[in-house]
């Protein structure tokens, strides 16, 4: 990856109009590179980590993880691996609820192995998770598993502290709506694991008549404490909404502020209860964070090196039109809170919902004293909201202020700064347009933005004719219809087969090869099956989407609506160093430890269909190869 060395111009800011540039601000130099992740990805901001970088000791493990979904409910993840310079995006799961809230998170194993949480949006009570059976690789990832709460589930956010390294700790939104936590074991052999300590609801606000949802988010030292910082309720619900900050000690389950007074005992019945009125702010001076008068939200929470919260939040005028941002930092005695920017009013393309959605925030982990924010501004394509940097004195007093992307055509939202690795700045942000976190008849566009990086992306060489050894087209099978082919004998191979099946019979053999046959079970709601020798190995994606979902009301309803199944699939098998991986419309599905299969025989077909195109290689295509397959 490049080093990228960013000077900082010192100024002051100074009132500014919606779209105008702060007076004193250098907008010619020091552009942020634009690298893209996905065509299709979004987030939220309350889930986390949605991104992380592990390397271990060894110099085994040197890898970036980003995960998302997209509005056709596909949840993926992009690995790349900076120790082998390659890059992969992993299916992690198709066909679930098409909603920006429901992106993955991460989490690195004491066994190095990495584990992946999801949920849907509040309407079930279960969490879903998938553990790489390989340390450090998630594009061997194993099956689906479904984890079953009593209450509902939104943003997992899950933790291993070194003094308990046996366990998992995972913050949600959870028990009425409230910040939830629980214990589970590590996972077993077969990547089970249970609840030994909760789910507990950690605090109870007590603000507002009803639907009271506080929004949280959370850091952990890594050693032995949980932090988290939340609001009364969604700001949409309150003119006033305040921002408070406990945590939670796991050895004692005490909740304490921050000057480490007890709060509660998280377990026990007896609740703390938040209040955003005066005498609350006087009996619990060290649990409120802001106070001030508007309809406030937080973006991020993390800790400086000396373990010290640093929180990126935003204010709200009451009628919502005018957002402004804040780095607010503990200082040992006192929250500094810094003004760094007015940052327009809600970004997104609808006008009548989600007034309280910013651009964003995200702190620089390296850096805390660091914001980079999406803030509106007049470019060549007119008021487009574009990323800048602020750099906060120590003390408050300034703000250094850096436009870092330029003239794009497209919004720049939602930024996040990966944790760990080098110095080099590791930013991802979504971009292009917004329409609704939920994809529903009311705005079937939902949210079709992409994912850009700052970080380099490798990319392989793309050469689709070396080691082609037959290639046909437009191949009419059916069950009895099926293409025999012969090929010189090979260890290592890519069999690729764009086929349509019959809309009305959407299953059946699709490629059998070296005792290895790839099927469309006819069951309604199977996965495809891989059959070789004795064994069968279930994929964890149905092959349809979640396009059903525009046709519906907008709802979290708990309700799946049935699979849009594709017109066309593209099927790719590779094989090679005894790993069998299947990719379906350029994404790794599964990746599977066979030995011994050598290719010299393939049956294409055993369903009703077209195969539009089949090609077979001598050599296993990459990624990039696969994606640019015809």
């Amino acid at each position: 990856m490049r080093k990228i060395i960013l000077s900082f111009l010192l100024s002051v800011q100074t009132a500014a109009g919606l779209f105008a540039q702060p007076a004193g601000v250098d907008d010619k130099a020091h552009p942020c590179p634009v690298n893209t992740i996905t065509e299709k990805g979004a987030w939220c901001w309350f889930a986390d980590p949605r991104a992380l970088h592990y390397e271990n000791e060894s110099g085994t493990i040197n890898s970036t993880y980003i995960g998302y979904i997209d509005v056709q409910g596909y949840i993926k993840a992009t690995q790349i691996d900076h120790l082998h310079n390659r890059r992969n995006e992993v299916m992690i799961r198709s066909w679930f609820q098409p909603d920006d809230h429901n992106n993955p998170t991460f989490l690195v194993l004491p066994d190095e192995r990495i584990m992946i949480f999801y949920s849907r949006h509040t309407d079930e009570s279960c969490f879903y998770y998938r553990v790489s059976r390989e340390p450090g690789d998630i594009t061997t990832l194993g099956s689906e598993i479904r984890l079953e709460t009593d209450h509902n589930t939104t943003y997992p956010s899950p933790f291993i502290l070194s003094d308990d390294p046996k366990h998992i700790y995972l913050c949600w939104r959870g028990i009425a709506w409230h910040p939830t936590i629980a214990r589970l074991t590590l996972p077993d052999a077969q990547d089970s694991m249970m609840f030994d300590w909760g789910p507990h609801q950690i605090v109870r606000s007590m603000n507002g008549a009803g639907g009271v949802r506080p929004y949280a988010n959370y850091a952990s030292n890594g050693r032995d404490k949980i932090y988290l910082a939340y609001t009364s309720t969604h700001p949409d619900n309150q003119r006033e909404n305040h921002i408070y900050f406990n945590y939670l000690d796991i050895h004692s389950k005490e909740l304490k502020d921050i000057n480490g007074n007890k709060l509660s005992v998280v377990g026990d019945s007896l609740l703390h209860d938040v209040h955003i009125t005066p005498a609350y702010r006087e009996k619990y001076p060290f649990a409120v964070v802001d106070s001030s008068p508007y309809r406030n939200w937080i973006w991020e929470l993390a800790l400086d090196q000396n373990e010290n919260p640093v929180m990126a939040t935003v204010g709200i005028s009451h009628d919502k039109s005018s957002h402004d941002y804040y780095h607010i930092r503990w200082k040992g005695n006192r929250w500094q809170k810094t003004f760094l920017s007015n940052a327009g009013g809600h970004f997104h393309q609808s006008p009548d919902i989600e007034n309280c959605y910013s651009g964003g925030m995200a702190i620089d982990k390296h850096n805390p004293l660091i914001i980079y924010g999406s803030v509106p501004v007049t470019g060549k394509h007119g008021p487009v909201y574009e990323l800048k940097r602020f750099t906060v004195a120590s003390d408050g007093s300034s703000v250094a202020e850096k436009q870092i992307t330029f003239n794009s055509a497209k919004n720049n939202i939602r930024p996040f700064v990966i944790a760990g690795g080098s110095d080099e700045l590791s930013l991802l942000w979504m971009q292009g347009d917004y329409y609704d976190w939920i994809v529903s008849a009311a705005r079937p566009q939902g949210f079709p933005t992409a994912i850009r990086t700052s970080i380099s992306i490798p990319q392989s060489m793309v050469d689709l004719e070396t080691g082609l050894i037959y290639s046909h087209s437009d191949v009419k099978v059916s069950e009895t219809n099926r293409l025999m082919i012969k090929v010189p004998e090979s260890k290592v191979f890519t069999i690729a087969m764009r086929l349509s099946p019959d809309p009305t019979e959407y299953h059946g053999d699709i490629l059998t090869f070296a005792g290895v046959t790839y099927t469309l079970p006819e069951e309604e709601g199977a996965a495809p099956l891989l059959k070789a020798g004795k064994r069968t190995y279930v994929s964890s994606n149905q092959p349809g989407n979640s396009d059903r979902w525009k046709e519906e009301a907008r709802s979290t309803n708990g309700l799946w609506y049935q699979p849009v199944k594709p017109d066309t699939l593209r099927l790719v098998i590779t094989y090679e160093q005894g790993t069998l991986r299947t990719f379906i419309d350029g994404l790794i599905d599964q990746s599977l430890e066979i030995d011994g299969i050598s290719l010299t025989d393939i049956a294409a077909g055993g369903f009703r269909g077209v195969a539009d195109e089949l090609r077979v290689y001598n050599r296993a295509l990459t990624q990039d190869e696969i994606e640019r397959l015809p």
